[in-house]
């Protein structure tokens, strides 16, 4: 299995409400995307570093397999969130890693 982390610095003046439609498009990946095993989303509420990195959002998703993960990054649900965010995003941290 794989784990898919990625954080999104949104640009400071995008809403709550359209912070949190990001998070349910991010959560509808599982059972539309294959191979996911588990996702998890949600907007940054840490109080740690008063989020001065400016990072708002964080996304979890867990593969069965490197084919899937590969996979995923063409993938239409996915490249349909890519433009989606596109317009509001400023940075994107991505980490992938194998799991056992």
């Amino acid at each position: 299995m794989y784990e898919h982390i990625v954080v999104f610095k949104l640009k400071p003046d995008t809403e709550l409400e359209k912070q949190q439609a990001l998070v349910n498009q991010l959560l509808s990946f599982k059972g539309r995307i294959p191979g996911i095993v588990d996702v998890s989303a949600g907007v940054n509420v840490t109080e740690e570093t008063k989020n001065k990195q400016g990072y708002t959002l964080g996304l979890r998703v867990t593969f069965d397999g490197l084919a899937s993960l590969r996979a995923y990054g063409p993938h239409p649900v996915h490249q349909e969130f890519v433009k989606t965010v596109g317009d509001v995003c400023d940075n994107v941290i991505v980490v992938d890693y194998p799991i056992q």
